[in-house]
C-alpha cells in the first residue's frame, strides 16, 4: 500500500491539474439558462465520461507506451514539462482567458466537449494518471489507491460543478483568479519534481 505522503501528493497533483474551482466559471457559462436538473445531468455526464477516460489511460497507458518504445522515465520528463506549461497558463491567465472566451451554444451538449474532455480529462490529467500509476509500484494495492483517489477527485469535481452558482457569488472573479494562481504555483513545483524523478530514472544522475 502506498504511503500517506504519496497519496497526499497524488491527490494534490490531481486537484491542481483538474482544477475544479477553475472549472466553475466555464460550467456556469456553458449551462447558462439551463434548469437545475439539466445542469446536474450535464455535470454528472461530464464527470462519468472523464472518469472512464482517465481510468483507461491509467490502466493501459504504460503498456501503450511500452508498445511504441517510450520509457516511463522519458514520459515522466515529458509529462512534467507538459504540467509545467499548464502551470504557466494558470499563472499568467492564458488558461482563464481561453475558458472564459468560449460561449455556450443552446443546441449543444457541453458535457462531452469541452467539459469531460479536454477540460477535465485533458492532456495534463491523462499524463498525471500515467505518471502516478508508474509511481504507485505496480501492485494491486497501489493501483487501487490511485484509482480511488481519481474517483474521489471526480466526486469533488462533481460537487464543485453542482455548487457553481453559490461558489461564483462567494468568490467573485478576483477570488477565482487568486485560487487559480495559487494552484498554478503548486502545479509548477510538482511538475519540476516529476522531471527530477524522470531524470533520476534514466540513471544520468
Amino acid at each position: 500500500m502506498p504511503d500517506s505522503a504519496f497519496l497526499i501528493t497524488a491527490f494534490a497533483t490531481l486537484f491542481v491539474v483538474i482544477d475544479p474551482p477553475g472549472l466553475v466559471p466555464l460550467f456556469i457559462a456553458l449551462t447558462r439558462g439551463m434548469t437545475t436538473e439539466r445542469r446536474r445531468a450535464m455535470a454528472r455526464r461530464a464527470c462519468v465520461i472523464a472518469t472512464v477516460l482517465l481510468t483507461l489511460f491509467a490502466l493501459m497507458g504504460e503498456a501503450l507506451l511500452g508498445f511504441i518504445g517510450i520509457s516511463m522515465s522519458a514520459f515522466r520528463i515529458a509529462g512534467g514539462i507538459l504540467l509545467f506549461l499548464t502551470a504557466l497558463d494558470m499563472l499568467f491567465e492564458r488558461r482563464t482567458q481561453r475558458r472564459e472566451g468560449q460561449h455556450p451554444d443552446p443546441d449543444h451538449d457541453p458535457s462531452v466537449f469541452p467539459l469531460a474532455t479536454p477540460l477535465i480529462a485533458g492532456p495534463g490529467a491523462i499524463a498525471t494518471m500515467i505518471l502516478l500509476m508508474g509511481q504507485s509500484g505496480g501492485s494491486w494495492a497501489g493501483t487501487s489507491a490511485v484509482l480511488g483517489l481519481l474517483f474521489a477527485m471526480m466526486l469533488a469535481t462533481f460537487l464543485f460543478l453542482l455548487a457553481a452558482p453559490p461558489i461564483e457569488k462567494l468568490l467573485g472573479r478576483t477570488g477565482t483568479i487568486v485560487i487559480t494562481r495559487l494552484l498554478g504555483m503548486l502545479l509548477a513545483a510538482l511538475s519540476v519534481q516529476f522531471v527530477i524523478d524522470g531524470v533520476k530514472g534514466t540513471g544520468l544522475v
